[in-house]
């Protein structure tokens, strides 16, 4: 076994650990979501809170398009 190789990825494996370290204390440490636009870096992290009212006539999860095929 290549030392050197086993001591490259674990230096990899250190990194990413630490990346996903910092993100999980920046959530932690958050506040309760507030109104209006959302911080720049959630937008980076993939942390964005779920989409209002969708669909024709403001339906949400397709409530009214339900209630219209009877």
């Amino acid at each position: 076994m290549d030392i050197l190789k086993m001591i490259a990825d674990l230096r990899r494996e250190r990194a990413c650990l630490d990346e996903a370290i910092t993100s999980l204390e920046k959530l932690s440490q958050t506040e309760p979501p507030r109104r209006g636009r959302p911080p720049a870096w959630s937008k980076v992290a993939g942390v964005n809170a779920p989409r209002g009212r969708t669909g024709q006539n403001g339906a949400v999860n397709g409530a009214a398009a339900g209630a219209q095929k009877i």
